[in-house]
């Protein structure tokens, strides 16, 4: 009996010496990530659309028309009025996949959109994590499917769009700038000219280029650049697109010249303003006004209002060392003012949430270091103590409440996307068919884009690209909190 006993220890010893070395805590963690990539397969397949990668097969037919030997532009989906619309250069780099099927066109740009999304979120919520002393891996294979799941991910995803890989390019100048800023302390010190370059930022503005390059867009962010006097940055961006497009002219003048010429300004080619998918500004106007065009100095003059607050708000943003809330505010505020911003445009909302979420555990940390040091206060007689007064047990739990209310309440707006039962078409259907409840869930997501560009917070000190003497102030500050 004792052998018997000994050979079963001496077979189960291989497996518990496996066991053993298998943290608890991340089978645990990987059982809910699990749980949550399944929940956001559900939630896409209960709040989205049927997608078949409609854009992708636009965008699929052009370069097949184009690689025939056809001009570019004069193509026409069939069974639509819908053809390429973007610059050129957009053309050239989704040449190659004329050799492809449509389908695995659509997979690979949707596997490679999910890449970059994932390599964002990770240099997003890098600093926050570190803060917090959460895992990586774990914080950013929770996000990932989130953030999937909602509205402008799926959209992209499903129809084939390139947005998340633009964001992703417009995101890697941010984490550049992070990196430029603190050139001279260990990446000083790192071997080889390569690895100098690259970890200390020198490219930061390339992305923004190439995106301006690919949609006319982003050049928002180089106005922006130049307004908080970020010279070398808006240069490298302003270099790259003007660069890629000389060089795409050089290539193929013909439709270089049809697209600035003619192309660009023909806004119908993109469908009618009041569609209920064009979440902008315009659209929001247009279907306020039941019609099928925007009023044009009523859109000019909101677009004036809130292009000067968004730039000014973002310029204070990055006075106070928060860039990611900075480009966060340029981005929704592009979103806002742009003639046409379909859903699947409106990635920018990922990096909001991310603000609101970071800005409440901010102000719940503060107010419990504050409620301790004032409770300590009063214990040795300090100025609680001559006042007798005590913060009451509630004030660390709330503070920072609506930020988090805010933060959960934007993502399900998105996670829903209640303007789809309320879709309405002009001449057939009035937009105020379903009254005025139908008309604020038709334009919910335009009127959160335009409350966000006015009031979405920024976080002192939390991820500066520079180090200046406000900055300091505003870090001491908050530090004393």
């Amino acid at each position: 009996m004792p052998t018997t006993v000994g050979r079963r220890a001496d077979r189960l010893a291989p497996v518990q010496r496996m066991t053993r070395g298998i943290d608890r805590r991340n089978v645990v963690r990987g059982a809910i990530v699990a749980a949550v990539a399944y929940a956001a397969w559900l939630a896409i397949g209960e709040f989205g659309r049927p997608y078949n990668f409609f854009d992708m097969k636009i965008y699929h037919g052009a370069v097949v028309w184009w690689a025939s030997g056809h001009e570019l532009y004069e193509f026409i989906a069939p069974g639509t009025t819908l053809g390429f619309t973007y610059p050129p250069f957009a053309g050239l780099m989704m040449l190659p996949m004329a050799q492809l099927p449509i389908v695995a066109a659509g997979i690979i740009n949707a596997l490679a959109s999910i890449a970059a999304l994932a390599l964002v979120l990770a240099g997003l919520l890098r600093p926050i994590v570190d803060r917090l002393g959460w895992p990586l891996w774990f914080t950013v294979a929770l996000a990932v499917p989130l953030a999937l799941a909602i509205e402008p991910s799926r959209e992209t995803l499903g129809y084939g769009q390139v947005n998340l890989l633009l964001f992703a390019l417009i995101m890697a100048d941010l984490i550049g700038l992070r990196w430029r800023s603190r050139r001279g302390t260990h990446y000083a010190a790192t071997d080889g000219p390569l690895l100098r370059f690259v970890y200390g930022g020198a490219w930061a503005g390339a992305g923004i280029g190439l995106a301006t390059a690919v949609k006319l867009t982003p050049a928002l962010f180089i106005a922006y650049l130049l307004i908080t006097r970020q010279w070398r940055v808006a240069a490298t961006a302003i270099g790259t697109a003007v660069g890629v497009t000389i060089g795409t002219f050089v290539i193929v003048g013909d439709e270089s010249r049809t697209y600035f010429g003619s192309v660009l300004w023909q806004t119908e080619r993109v469908g009618a303003a009041d569609m209920t998918p064009n979440q902008s500004l315009a659209g929001l106007l247009a279907r306020l006004y039941d019609s099928i065009e925007t009023p044009g100095l009523l859109w000019l003059a909101f677009s004036v209002l809130i292009l000067a607050v968004g730039l000014s708000r973002a310029a204070s943003s990055r006075a106070d060392g928060d860039e990611l809330t900075a480009f966060t505010l340029i981005g929704l505020t592009a979103n806002v003012i742009s003639p046409i911003s379909w859903t699947h445009h409106l990635v920018w909302v990922i990096p909001a949430i991310i603000v609101l979420a970071d800005a409440a555990v901010r102000r719940r940390e503060a107010s419990r270091g504050l409620a301790q040091r004032t409770g300590q206060g009063a214990t040795s007689g300090g100025l609680s103590g001559l006042t007798g007064l005590r913060p009451p047990i509630w004030y660390p739990t709330l503070t920072g409440f609506r930020h988090g209310v805010a933060a959960i309440g934007l993502y399900l707006l998105f996670l829903i996307s209640p303007i789809w039962p309320y879709e309405h078409q002009l001449p057939e259907v009035s937009h105020y068919q379903d009254g005025l409840f139908g008309a604020l869930m038709e334009n919910s997501l335009a009127l959160a884009l335009i409350v966000l560009v006015a009031a979405l917070p920024w976080r002192p000190g939390a991820e500066p690209a520079f180090y200046g003497e406000r900055l300091a102030r505003a870090v001491v500050v908050n530090g004393r909190r």
